[in-house]
């Protein structure tokens, strides 16, 4: 799964050493944008024994400030978690996202992970399909912050997700620099309809940058962004929830990491 494959990665980035994957899991997001086979652990052991290595970028994110100062507690909310403390680095290496897509990810029901996958995460999606659009303040590399509304914002080091949608077109997995995705509607149900259309237009290559659209995706490129958002929002990297962030840094680490590939 894709937290295994992190936790790996995590521990093999910088050695030289290749990274076999075996994608069962339920996302399996590497594996896709590797074209590897995806819920064939038979074709999948046969790329790691014949396949070629390939030098992959990685991204990392840390959480600058969480909404509580302290950081995520336990269930009490008294103890520090040391793995999601303030300054600490996240790998990720395909997609970090602040907003509507990691309140998605957090509120997904394991149990439906299990019985029906990824599609557990937009029926877990449609619960914030009305929430409120995040105030932030976004800097890429040395320029100007800028200030903007929206629902999510998404850094990537790739850009296919399950299901076929291409959210990232741009994104190429070993060009040394991120993918950035600022994604926004307007209009309730209708934003996000015409939302969906744009996510689907641009996977077939067709870009429409009309200013007046009340469902929008933006995109940059950038090798550092830093965000701030108001009050907090949830952050993930990978499908793996860091919590209520209120600042956030990411990076790309060029070439750290060695994988096997078809």
């Amino acid at each position: 799964g894709d937290g295994t494959v992190r936790a790996v990665a995590e521990g093999m980035v910088g050695s030289g050493r290749t990274m076999g994957l075996v994608p069962v899991g339920t996302g399996n997001l590497l594996a896709r944008n590797l074209d590897l086979p995806v819920g064939d652990a038979r074709a999948a052991l046969a790329v790691v024994i014949a396949g070629s290595d390939r030098p992959i970028d990685v991204g990392w994110v840390t959480v600058l400030r969480y909404a509580d100062p302290a950081g995520p507690g336990d269930v009490e909310g008294t103890t520090l978690d040391p793995a999601r403390a303030p300054g600490k680095e996240h790998i990720f290496l395909v997609i970090a996202g602040l907003g509507f897509d990691a309140a998605m990810v957090a509120d997904a029901d394991d149990e439906l992970k299990a019985k029906v996958g990824w599609v557990a995460y937009f029926v877990a999606g449609i619960r914030h399909l009305h929430g409120r659009r995040m105030r932030a303040r976004i800097q890429l590399d040395d320029s100007p912050p800028v200030d903007a509304r929206l629902r999510s914002l998404m850094i990537g080091n790739c850009g296919r997700l399950p299901g076929g949608i291409t959210l990232l077109p741009d994104a190429v997995i070993d060009d040394g620099v991120l993918d950035v995705a600022a994604v926004d509607t307007r209009g309730g149900v209708v934003g996000w309809a015409q939302l969906f259309g744009e996510v689907v237009m641009q996977g077939l290559g067709v870009r429409n940058d009309l200013p007046a659209k009340i469902g929008r995706i933006d995109h940059a490129r950038a090798r550092r962004v830093r965000v701030r958002v108001e009050e907090g929002e949830q952050a993930q990297v990978d499908g793996d929830v860091l919590g209520l962030a209120v600042e956030i840094e990411t990076r790309v680490d060029p070439g750290a990491l060695v994988v096997r590939t078809a």
